[in-house]
């Protein structure tokens, strides 16, 4: 297995990015910042995760928000 060391989300998992964002703004406002059926209707991680991985487009707009976001540091 190859490290890479320049690489922000290596090791995240799609899931767990995916996790991280919705508790931090909610389905509502990451369906406003990201305007994807998947978060608008019906929203849940298993259809999103479905979604994300068929759609690389989404999936980088979705990577490229959690690059881009501030989380609180605990």
């Amino acid at each position: 297995m190859n490290a890479q060391p320049n690489n922000p989300l290596y090791g995240i998992t799609l899931e767990k990015l995916l996790a991280r964002l919705v508790e931090h703004y909610g389905w509502k406002e990451l369906g406003r910042r990201i305007d994807i059926r998947c978060f608008n209707w019906e929203p849940s991680i298993k259809s999103s995760l479905k979604f994300l991985r068929k759609n690389q487009w989404a999936r980088d707009k979705v990577e490229a928000l959690y690059l881009n976001t501030r989380f609180d540091r605990a």
